[in-house]
């Protein structure tokens, strides 16, 4: 399991130096959550202790205070460069997706303002292609255009760790170095690397986060998982899938395919 993990790491770290080395203008997203907090920690191994790129999270101000308490204490440990992007009110959103996918769709918009005022080329986002199924048809390298549309028929050929890293003008490339990650995978190695880990993941009163999003459209689900060791015991026989605290994907058959069409992570 342990070389499974080092060559997890190895590939991560490869693209992401190669992300560094071949885009001019780089951000990292930062949800705070288990993933993204995984590839912080890649990052700063890839980058040797210090991370070369803004860090940006995109606030709708319904983050849970945990969360915002973790966010500001990494900050300062890990001298990070964080610019915290705030997202458009709900009611300037599209009127007709369903209400908590109008909630969501938030933080789609306000990552178009975030890459219309910074003109980032690449930015980086924690997702994995087992979390979700839209998210099985990405390519680590994938352009968008600057608005956040996403072709899903139109993407680059990656084979054998070769990457389409040089896009036209007028496109920006999300970078995902997790593609390949499972949920497992990030909490063995959070736990073999002892990533810091926000603590509403941990089982309380017989109930924890799988997955961290806004407060109001987002639950915890039930389980007595208060370790990492009882988290992954509970993984390799749970059928509830990760996203079963996330209300929208349970609002319409499509929300989750719309969002991801224009920009969503």
């Amino acid at each position: 399991m342990s070389a499974d993990l080092d060559q997890l790491e190895n590939q991560s770290i490869y693209i992401l130096r190669e992300a560094y080395n071949r885009i001019d203008k780089l951000a990292m997203l930062w949800s705070i959550g288990k993933d993204s907090n995984a590839l912080l920690w890649l990052c700063r191994k890839a980058f040797f202790g210090r991370i070369p790129f803004p860090v940006v999270q995109l606030d709708t101000g319904m983050e849970l205070p945990e969360v915002y308490e973790f966010r500001d204490r990494i900050t300062k440990e890990w001298n990070l460069d964080l610019k915290v992007e705030q997202c458009p009110p709900e009611e300037e959103m599209d009127q007709t997706l369903p209400p908590l996918t109008r909630a969501a769709a938030r933080k789609t918009e306000g990552l178009k303002n975030l890459l219309r005022d910074h003109a980032y080329q690449g930015v980086m986002v924690g997702i994995r292609r087992d979390e979700q199924a839209t998210r099985a048809k990405e390519r680590v390298f994938s352009p968008r255009s600057l608005e956040g549309d996403w072709d899903v028929k139109d993407q680059p050929a990656e084979f054998w760790d070769h990457y389409k890293t040089r896009f036209p003008e007028g496109v920006h490339v999300r970078i995902h170095p997790l593609l390949a990650w499972t949920e497992l995978d990030i909490w063995r190695y959070s736990q073999r690397e002892g990533i810091p880990i926000v603590p509403l993941y941990f089982a309380k009163d017989g109930k924890r986060y799988r997955s961290l999003g806004e407060k109001n459209i987002t639950f915890p689900v039930d389980s007595t998982a208060s370790t990492i060791d009882e988290i992954i015991a509970e993984l390799q026989v749970t059928r509830v899938p990760e996203r079963a605290g996330r209300a929208m994907d349970n609002e319409s058959e499509d929300s989750f395919e719309r969002l991801r069409s224009v920009g969503y992570m």
